[in-house]
């Protein structure tokens, strides 16, 4: 065999395999370009979910400060990211549940709004108690400690919205006792502060599957 006839026998197979690497690399390359557009449309799915997520709880708080405008506009409440706050010396005395003269107004003077609220939005109202971290002490009620008066403090503002109007299957209450302060118990205004109960509505819990 003559020498050129070597080299071409070594040379020969050269080609067909680099051919194949560079479809393989080729392969490799769409690969990654579809997974890279796939996962840019999923991540543009989510951010417009999120969006729309956040333009929705936007409008929803906007819907409540309008509907809430009179009462937040005289001091008497506070609205904080959708809740809505009452001091509990407003609506009640010291270690008591009976509702105050001026608490009932004040909750019959928000029963409306909330009701034109409700029925704009497929949500419930959930009433919270809270108190401060002081013991109970001689309650005019005998109640035993804080989660038995925050929880019948909770339970006597939402019958006081049951009976100004607001629909029944829209409220539910719940006591906290001195779980979840906004102040720290450690001076008498900061433990006025705590010692209040708040309304906000929450998304009606889907059917379970």
């Amino acid at each position: 065999m003559m020498p050129e006839e070597d080299d071409e026998a070594l040379f020969a197979p050269i080609w067909p395999v680099f051919g194949d690497l560079m479809a393989c690399l080729f392969g490799i390359f769409v690969l990654f370009f579809v997974w890279a557009v796939a996962f840019q449309v999923d991540l543009t799915r989510d951010l417009d979910a999120e969006r729309a997520r956040r333009t929705a709880e936007s409008a929803r708080l906007e819907a409540l400060e309008r509907a809430l405008a009179g009462p937040l506009a005289d001091g008497r409440i506070t609205l904080v990211e959708g809740r809505i706050g009452i001091r509990g010396s407003v609506l009640f005395g010291l270690n008591s549940a009976e509702l105050a003269p001026d608490g009932a107004a004040l909750l019959r003077g928000l029963a409306a709004p909330l009701e034109a609220y409700l029925a704009s939005h497929d949500e419930l109202i959930m009433v919270s108690g809270f108190t401060d971290d002081r013991p109970v002490g001689n309650s005019p009620q005998g109640y035993k400690d804080n989660w038995e008066l925050s929880a019948q403090r909770a339970l006597t503002v939402t019958r006081a919205l049951l009976g100004a109007g607001v629909p029944e299957r829209s409220v539910f209450s719940a006591g906290f006792g001195a779980s979840n302060p906004v102040a720290p118990n450690d001076t008498v205004e900061n433990r006025a502060r705590n010692r209040r109960v708040e309304i906000a509505p929450i998304p009606r819990p889907g059917p379970r599957k």
